[in-house]
């Protein structure tokens, strides 16, 4: 098992890369902390490309680690590469996900220009949660391999396909295969409870502050809003998300 202790090591140098977007895209790469999400990508074949561990901590007995290469760190090269104060003391590289085609799913939810790392996170672990097939990420939405946003899921990033293009592209692709188009608006648009739950759909949820685009709203079969019952103007985009992924499965 290879030990580094030098923060000078070409190793330590692209591990600290990969804290950046730019980083990540450059090498389709990314780096995961804690046993729970490290555990998660392991059960993904060709996900983890790597561990790195400090002295004290032990890999577990249940964990196949048999062509995955372990690197041993120091405590504060450990920190060096973990975006949370107090690191559990193991990370990973992980590889990014491939495109995937939608031709075989059926069940989507589509993010216009989500900013919040939490959102975005808590979006693909409800989604994960209720059976959806694809989480589809447009232009402008915040970075889903960020630090913030993988914790968010709690590993659900690695249970279902995401994908990131153009959203008035997947939304044709889609309109061809006759799969009804809902987006999100609190104008314009028809209480979810009215519209049945169906066996294929696309939901589109947008910007914390303004929504989803006109321009994609315009490409909808119907927009949705739900009731608010109190004082309230608005839900998070998380927890609309929540409720509207829910009723349409069945």
């Amino acid at each position: 098992m290879k030990m580094i202790e030098s923060q000078q090591n070409p190793k330590v140098k692209a591990w600290k890369k990969l804290l950046t977007k730019k980083g990540r895209d450059q090498t389709g790469l990314f780096i995961i902390e804690g046993f729970h999400l490290v555990e998660e990508a392991l059960k993904e074949q060709h996900v983890v490309k790597e561990i790195m561990k400090t002295k004290n901590v032990e890999i577990p007995a249940t964990w196949d680690v048999t062509d995955v290469p372990i690197v041993t760190v120091t405590n504060e090269i450990m920190k060096g590469i973990c975006d949370t104060e107090t690191p559990q003391g193991i990370a990973s590289v992980c590889k990014q996900q491939n495109d995937h085609s939608t031709k075989y799913f059926r069940k989507f939810i589509l993010v216009d220009r989500v900013q919040d790392p939490g959102n975005l996170g808590t979006i693909i672990r409800t989604a994960d949660a209720a059976g959806i097939d694809a989480v589809i990420l447009g232009a402008g939405t915040v970075d889903v391999y960020n630090a913030k946003t993988i914790r968010a899921t709690q590993g659900s990033l690695f249970h279902l396909p995401i994908l990131k293009g153009d959203l008035t592209t997947f939304i044709a692709q889609l309109k061809q295969r006759n799969i009804p188009i809902y987006g999100t608006s609190l104008t314009n648009g028809v209480s979810y409870k009215e519209v049945s739950p169906t066996e294929s759909f696309a939901i589109i949820v947008g910007n914390e502050g303004n929504g989803v685009s006109q321009t994609l709203l315009q490409m909808t079969d119907k927009n949705l809003y739900i009731p608010l019952y109190g004082k309230a103007e608005s839900l998070n985009v998380a927890i609309a998300s929540s409720i509207l992924m829910y009723h349409f499965v069945h």
